[in-house]
């Protein structure tokens, strides 16, 4: 089993801070909602097929067989993304097509690295 305390005893750290200065109160809702958005396996999925598709957006139709799960399951998830603000969605006739934020996923990183 590895550990992590060789590692902080070289660097004189327990651990590297998060983020350079706090979040503030709306940042930290804002982040907690997108995190427990991306926390489940199904939505992470729908995340990247949404992604690699043609042009950077898919149709909820292309989206449920990849995942294997029904129609109001897969638009149940995309929903969240949605409210979380990492997809957009667009109706077009009866079916509704997604794409992602740009960068959604930048600003999320941004807070976690240190760099």
């Amino acid at each position: 089993m590895t550990t992590l305390l060789p590692i902080a005893a070289e660097t004189g750290a327990c651990c590297a801070p998060l983020v350079r200065a706090p979040l503030g109160a709306d940042d930290a809702v804002t982040l907690a909602t997108q995190l427990k958005a991306l926390a489940d396996p199904a939505r992470l999925r729908l995340l990247s097929l949404v992604a690699a598709h043609d042009g950077g957006e898919a149709c909820v139709c292309d989206l449920i067989e990849p995942l294997g799960l029904s129609q109001p399951t897969v638009s149940h998830h995309l929903k969240v993304l949605v409210d979380a603000g990492l997809l957009t969605r667009e109706k077009r006739g009866v079916w509704a097509y997604f794409t992602l934020v740009p960068q959604a996923l930048d600003s999320i990183a941004r807070v976690l690295t240190t760099v």
